[in-house]
């Protein structure tokens, strides 16, 4: 028997002699001692001999190690304590210099047990190195045999060989234990409860353990710790919310009872997987109209200090709508949303709404119960027309804002170009001739006054007639002016002598 490493294309200088595999009688050999590297390829042959004959070499068999090694069987020790099975398993190779198996922490372990009986049940279950198998008969004997699996390599081990050992009766429990231990679990906010059928006084601690630690072969019963808070307590329940630190991994808690006579009692263990052993809250609901659309928004369970329900959960939402009108048969509508605002359409006018939501987890197959129903009522149809009348006042008035003043400005503008380029205003009348005689009153004379020759003889009749000859002399005078404009000589003559006439009159 001999084998090389490479491929086979390798010249056959490289081939080795396997050491303890010359000469062999039997059909079978161990040639472990030549395997160097569990995860490269190795080449091997044989051939026959016979005094001095030898046959031709045998076609190459291809191995990986790795690949086609077998686990072997785990070791197992077993005790018998208070009407349950103490177990210990210790990994495949534990006992050998050269591992294959190196992560050891990588085995899961398969456990199967029956009663020792012509008629036995088998029962399997998954078990950690070091555990106790409860839930068995007293004094009756039972058999087991304990499997190493590699479940990321798909890969099952050989069974221990089959171990027996009888339980013996379990103690009476004492009155004051923690039963019904049990975890409630909210939105990342964990609480573990019990009852008490004790009457008396009792304290108690909640405990806790890192569940990696169950997966070491090590006895971990000494590596229990308290949770913060929950130390010599009287309540029957706790928060440990603080030792939650990880999502990733798992925990066991469990409760210590205290009774007034010093002594103690453990509870049951119960297993904790943040993500899986948590519910979903119900998220938070606002509802709002705009125009024909209802506008959703979504608080996420927990509120905006969870970051682990949001990042963790990978939530969506399951929102329900419908009208709330005394017609039953009115139908529920859903749709399903990622986000944490949605909106609906095609609404009714001056109809009532109701909105609720349900927070959804597919790959943990968890969901929340609907939040509190939230309802809006759409606007009316008669509100809709004067929406449009207000809104188009409202940009009218806008409109001439803007314009009244631009217009007002272009205008100017336009009066001033016009003024400066196209004059048209005309020159006095009276300056028309272009040489005439400069410009005179053409109705009273330069060198005489016509009110210096007055003389009052009676001052309350004078004050009337003046006042009423004035006007007349005023309208005369206006009269006069106006005809002017056709002859100046004339009315200059007609002005003087409609004055004399009216000084005699007077006099």
């Amino acid at each position: 028997l001999s084998y090389r490493f490479g491929n086979t294309e390798t010249n056959e200088t490289e081939w080795k002699e396997l050491p303890g595999c010359q000469n062999v009688t039997r059909m079978e050999c161990d040639f472990s001692s030549a395997i160097t590297e569990y995860y490269d390829t190795h080449h091997v042959r044989i051939r026959a001999e016979r005094r001095e004959e030898v046959s031709p070499w045998s076609s190459i068999f291809e191995i990986i190690p790795y690949f086609i090694a077998q686990i072997g069987p785990p070791g197992v020790e077993l005790q018998s304590t208070n009407g349950a099975i103490k177990i210990k398993v210790s990994p495949p190779e534990a006992n050998q210099v050269r591992k294959m198996w190196i992560s050891y922490l990588d085995f899961k372990y398969n456990l199967v047990i029956w009663e020792n009986s012509s008629n036995a049940e088998f029962r399997s279950q998954s078990i950690f190195p070091t555990d106790i198998i409860d839930d068995l008969a007293p004094d009756t004997t039972y058999c087991l045999k304990v499997q190493a699996t590699l479940p990321l390599d798909m890969k099952e081990g050989l069974f221990s060989p089959i171990r027996c050992v009888k339980t013996t009766r379990k103690a009476v429990s004492d009155l004051f234990c923690a039963t019904n231990v049990r975890v409630l679990a909210l939105n990342m906010k964990f609480h573990l409860l019990w009852n008490n059928r004790y009457k008396q006084h009792v304290s108690y601690n909640v405990q806790y353990l890192i569940g990696y630690l169950k997966k070491l072969p090590d006895d971990y019963s000494a590596k229990w710790l308290n949770v913060p808070g929950c130390e010599n307590i009287t309540d029957t329940q706790c928060s440990f919310s603080s030792i939650i630190t990880t999502v990733s991994g798992f925990y066991y808690v469990r409760v210590q009872a205290m009774s007034e006579y010093n002594t103690s009692c453990l509870s049951n263990e119960v297993k904790v997987d943040p993500l899986r052993t948590n519910e979903i809250g119900p998220p938070g609901v606002k509802v709002d109209i705009s125009d024909v659309l209802l506008h959703i928004q979504i608080s996420p369970p927990g509120g905006s200090e969870s970051e682990v329900m949001r990042e963790h959960y990978d939530l969506s939402y399951r929102v329900l709508y419908w009208k709330n009108s005394s017609n039953n048969e009115e139908e529920i509508k859903m749709k399903e949303i990622k986000q944490t605002i949605g909106t609906v359409s095609d609404l009714t006018p001056s109809t009532l709404y109701c909105v609720k939501v349900q927070a959804f987890s597919e790959f943990y197959n968890k969901s929340s119960r609907y939040s509190e129903e939230k309802c809006v009522r759409t606007p009316g149809d008669e509100i809709l027309p004067l929406v449009i009348l207000a809104t188009f006042v409202i940009a009218l008035i806008a409109v001439l804002l803007v314009a009244t003043p631009l217009v007002f400005a272009l205008y100017q503008a336009y009066a001033k170009m016009k003024y400066v380029f196209f004059p048209s205003c005309q020159p006095p009348l009276n300056i028309e001739g272009f040489g005439g005689q400069l410009f005179s009153s053409p109705y009273m004379s330069t060198t005489e006054e016509p009110i210096a020759n007055f003389s009052i003889i009676e001052t309350v009749i004078t004050e009337e007639v003046n006042q009423i000859d004035f006007k007349d002399y005023k309208h005369s005078k206006q009269s006069s002016r106006d005809s002017g404009n056709y002859s100046n000589d004339d009315d200059t003559s007609g002005s003087k002598m409609s004055e004399e006439m009216l000084e005699k009159e007077i006099v």
